[in-house]
């Protein structure tokens, strides 16, 4: 499972920032890949000019292209998610979330930027063809906590929300992990007995006799 995250938080160290490590962190077990986007760390003039062609913005897409999970995660300023998420969403393509699993992350100053993610998040991620969107997860700035270090740390109950959320990605990702790894050991199987059953002779068929001919007039 191909997991990517999307940091819109213009600050170096966040509180959003520290969701969606968080978030990632919990799918580590079922992901064969996992990658951060960070918006602030994007070309702010390619960014904003919506310069396809650069490098950088165009790695950022594909990643989002061959994501199975995305992880979006944002701060609320007055009731709306930050307007470098804005921007990079805006430069993916119709459809660009379509049979992706994706989780809104989002912290703000109270509960009450929580519609944010409901009336101003989760209708851009429709718009991009998610229809798999997962109950965001929102912490206030009381539930993340900052260390000596400057490190910020989400209470245990926002870890456990987190969890509840995911359960039923990574058991889906196990499940399917269970029938790639049954597929695989039938194709193991079957190229080992090849030989063997290549070695075998040919059946030979009776020959078609002629219908006796009743020669009585």
């Amino acid at each position: 499972m191909n997991i990517v995250g999307i940091l819109g938080s213009p600050s170096a160290v966040s509180r959003s920032a520290s969701l969606l490590a968080l978030a990632q962190a919990r799918l580590n077990a079922v992901a064969s890949q996992s990658r951060r986007i960070s918006v602030r760390d994007l070309p702010a003039q390619a960014l904003l000019h919506a310069e396809l062609g650069d490098p950088q913005i165009r790695h950022a897409i594909d990643l989002v292209s061959d994501a199975d999970v995305v992880l979006v995660a944002t701060p609320i300023y007055k009731a709306a998610y930050s307007g470098a998420l804005k921007a990079f969403l805006d430069l993916l393509p119709q459809d660009a979330l379509r049979g992706k699993t994706v989780m809104p992350l989002a912290t703000g100053g109270s509960v009450a930027h929580l519609l944010a993610l409901e009336y101003a998040l989760k209708p851009v991620l429709a718009a991009l063809g998610a229809r798999d969107i997962l109950d965001p997860v929102f912490a206030s700035d009381a539930q993340i906590l900052k260390d000596a270090s400057g490190a910020y740390h989400p209470l245990p109950d926002v870890a456990a929300r987190i969890d509840t959320v995911l359960a039923p990605v990574i058991e889906r990702a196990e499940e399917f992990e269970r029938s790639e790894a049954a597929a695989r050991e039938r194709d193991e199987l079957i190229a080992r007995l090849q030989p063997h059953l290549q070695a075998l002779p040919e059946p030979r068929s009776a020959p078609i006799q002629s219908p006796t001919r009743n020669t009585a007039s």
